[in-house]
């Protein structure tokens, strides 16, 4: 049976479907969005206009991005790392072969 998640946003509800092959879980991804919403929303005084809304969605989506592109820096780090230490063995390998 397919699944079908739902997120409640501004008093809303949406439905998505998510990929069949997938290798997560779109309810736990559901959550962090909402989390990641309810963050930018609880920096806004009034009520949720539809204006407000949008400035929510937009700060919201800044904050994921710039969640998401610190780790892409901090792993692209860790990964330059590991292939160096690679490059490393592999050197001390093949000296050890001749």
């Amino acid at each position: 049976m397919d699944e079908i998640v739902k997120i409640e946003l501004f008093g809303e509800e949406f439905k998505f479907k998510p990929d069949k092959d997938q290798t997560y879980d779109p309810v736990k991804i559901a959550a962090h969005v909402k989390e990641y919403i309810d963050d930018a929303e609880s920096l806004f005084q009034n009520t949720t206009s539809n204006k407000n809304r949008m400035a929510i969605l937009l700060l919201a989506a800044m904050n994921l991005s710039k969640d998401y592109h610190d780790l892409r820096l901090k792993y692209s780090d860790f990964e330059e790392d590991i292939e160096n230490r690679v490059s490393s063995l592999l050197e001390k390998i093949n000296k050890t072969m001749k």
